[in-house]
């Protein structure tokens, strides 16, 4: 029975359902499943901010992010947003090539989505790369000449820019496609906004004459009224007479009259137009009549057409800017390649005329190689030596010496006079150049033009003079002894050297003492090597050059050579016990250890083993500019044996390791004990203090 009853008491009792009516409101499992996500991200943490410390962190998180948009790209090309996700992503990084090459490989995908070229454009423009934005709205207008929407941007950027001129040519350009009524009022709103009233009444009346004379004309052709098609252009033109003759009326005229294959109809209509159309207003005719010779003129023709297309751009840019060299450059090689000597020489003759209106030599850095051409023109095209050297004796005495000169043009002149075997002349200018304006270009290419006229003696006084104008020139001392030894005057040498290191300034001295070295060595003078590098470590203890000498002592074949090489590590590492900068100490102990590993025997090796110092690592409090604290650094120290020994905290910090390692120890032998004792406690609060130092 006890039994029994006790099983009974162990049986759970069952809450009974009072009310098994379904619910009013039904729960599906859709929105059990929506409430559980939404909670899901509720309870998510935010990602912990990364804080980047240096270069390789910068990079490990560039080449994950970069990894994740490419996987994304990988899974679905066509989902345009990730493409620009990444390049914005990229642009905010300023690497603006690597985002222009993703919306590059974006166009590639879907060339006809606008968002893409939008923002490739707006990105373009807020790095303030004006020449790529205008190639990528011209790319998009070409692709998608129906989208106002780049038009209107592209116009918009040019008027901010203050290009009138460009955005003149950009509505041009839009008009051709004979947009809606809206783009018309913008061309003639911009020219309002100028205060250019008659342009914006010739945009009036193209619109509502032109456009019409043509549609009128098409109709008639596209019924097949060919001769009706014709009347009308003709009326056309008599209706705008000569003084408002529009470009596109011809163009669309000579298109007509080419598609009936009546040549010379067309080749007549383009001769008219260009005759009377101001060729600032004439580009699409000389473009179309160009393609039209192209296809069914001759060539002379087409060359005619080309050049004086060419010629005439060439003289509206030098018009509106003279002092726009690069200009004058294209409009030059143009002449020369189809013009006579003289015609050439007129277009010179005007573009040097036009000197810089500023005394200074980067204004004049362009300009005067208008004369080095003019000069080279005459003497290599026209073969004329007198007015080439006309040309260069005008150059020089325009140049304002005294403020700055042009090393280039001496020494191309001297160079011509040699080529005319007049090496008399070639000296007067190299010496009248060096009286005027001394400087390093000229003194070292006289010096060169004497030296392949094997001219010595005057390079020996040409090196003088040159070393009177600049003292601290090591690379000329350097030259100088090195004309000495080639000449085989040692001595002679050895003085320029000795003169060179005694003076006071020197540019490049390090350079000058290992070529001094480096001399004695070549003359096996080991005796007088060893007193210059004596001489050089009075001056500076730089450990290279301690390891220098001290492997110079070890190349020369003598039976004490180890040991004397050993002794200068010896007295290089007790010279170098106060240098503050002890990676220069471990470098020349890592020398003296390869030396004996190579060389030495276990008690030397022993030996500098020891001097080795111990990598400790330690945290130094930093300082904002502003004087606020920026936090801690932790960095790497080197402690010497030698030092070690003479600062007693040093030797604490050893013994704070010993322990610290013991209790490593003693934690690993036997679990921790509750109830830890006052001096553990102690240890602990010791081991706290010092951790930093550790």
């Amino acid at each position: 029975m006890a039994s029994t009853a006790a099983g009974k008491q162990r049986i759970p009792k069952v809450a009974k359902v009072k009310n098994k009516a379904p619910a009013e409101v039904q729960i599906t499992a859709e929105q059990l499943l929506r409430e559980a996500k939404e909670r899901e991200l509720e309870l998510l943490p935010p990602p912990p901010k990364q804080k980047i410390t240096d270069e390789e962190e910068l990079n490990d998180y560039k080449l994950r992010k970069r990894k994740a948009f490419e996987d994304n790209i990988r899974k679905n090309r066509t989902v345009i947003s990730n493409w620009i996700k990444y390049a914005q992503w990229e642009e905010s990084l300023k690497e603006i090539q690597r985002a222009r090459s993703i919306y590059e490989r974006a166009l590639d995908v879907d060339h006809r989505n606008i968002t893409l070229w939008l923002k490739y454009a707006e990105m373009e423009m807020k790095s303030r790369q004006v020449n790529h934005a205008r190639n990528i709205w011209d790319r998009a207008i070409t692709i998608l000449p129906r989208v106002n929407q780049f038009w209107y941007k592209y116009t918009y950027m040019e008027e901010m820019l203050g290009n009138v001129a460009g955005c003149r040519q950009v509505f041009e350009r839009w008009m051709e496609w004979e947009p809606d009524e809206q783009a018309w009022h913008s061309y003639i709103n911009f020219e309002l906004r100028y205060k250019e009233v008659d342009k914006a009444r010739t945009i009036y009346e193209r619109y509502i004459l032109l456009l019409n004379w043509i549609k009128y004309a098409r109709f008639e052709e596209k019924h097949g009224y060919v001769a009706h098609s014709r009347k009308v252009y003709e009326r056309a033109v008599e209706f705008f007479g000569e003084e408002h003759m529009e470009e596109n009326l011809f163009v669309a005229f000579a298109r007509f009259e080419e598609i009936q294959k009546e040549f010379e109809r067309v080749r007549v209509i383009y001769k008219y137009a260009l005759d009377r159309i101001p060729k600032h207003q004439a580009q699409e005719l000389f473009k179309n009549y160009t393609m039209f010779e192209k296809k069914f003129g001759d060539r002379r023709g087409i060359e005619d057409v080309i050049v004086s297309k060419r010629r005439f751009q060439y003289e509206e840019e030098v018009k509106a800017n003279p002092h726009n060299y690069d200009a004058w450059f294209d409009y030059l090689r143009l002449v020369e390649s189809d013009a006579d000597p003289d015609t050439v020489r007129e277009v010179y003759e005007r573009a040097i005329a036009n000197i810089p209106p500023i005394q200074e030599k980067r204004h004049w850095r362009r300009y005067i190689y208008l004369w080095i051409n003019y000069g080279l023109y005459e003497e290599l095209e026209v073969k004329d030596p007198e007015r080439t050297r006309q040309v260069y004796q005008a150059c020089l005495d325009l140049i304002p010496h005294k403020k700055f000169t042009f090393a280039k043009i001496w020494l191309l002149y001297a160079q011509f006079e040699i080529r005319q075997k007049n090496l008399q002349g070639a000296r007067k200018v190299m010496g009248t150049a060096v009286g005027k304006c001394p400087k390093n270009k000229l003194l070292k290419g006289y010096i060169e033009l004497e030296l392949q006229l094997r001219e010595f003696d005057r390079c020996r006084k040409l090196y003088e003079k040159y070393l009177e104008f600049s003292p601290e020139n090591c690379t000329t001392w350097i030259k100088f002894a090195e004309l000495e030894t080639i000449l085989g005057d040692i001595e002679r040498a050895r003085a320029i050297f000795e003169l060179a290191i005694g003076q006071p300034r020197l540019d490049m001295p390090e350079v000058l003492w290992k070529s001094y070295i480096d001399f004695e060595i070549e003359q096996e003078e080991f005796e007088n090597t060893r007193n210059l590098y004596k001489r050089l470590l009075q001056r500076t203890q730089h450990v290279k050059v301690w390891i220098s000498y001290a492997k110079f002592e070890l190349s020369i074949d003598t039976a004490d050579r180890l040991q004397k090489c050993r002794q200068i590590y010896e007295e290089a590492n007790k010279g170098m016990r106060s240098c503050e900068e002890k990676e220069e100490r471990l470098m020349l102990l890592e020398s003296w250890k390869d030396f004996e590993m190579e060389f030495g025997s276990d008690s030397t090796r022993e030996r500098v083993r020891k001097l080795l110092p111990e990598k400790v690592k330690k945290r130094r409090k930093l300082t904002a500019e502003d004087g606020s604290d920026a936090g801690w650094e932790e960095y790497y120290d080197y402690i010497f044996p030698e030092d070690a020994a003479n600062q007693p905290n040093l030797k604490l910090l050893a013994m704070a390791k010993m322990w610290k390692r013991q209790q490593a120890t003693d934690v690993g032998d036997k679990p921790q004990d509750k109830n830890t004792d006052f001096a553990g406690l102690q240890g602990k609060r010791q081991h706290r203090d010092l951790s930093y130092i550790i």
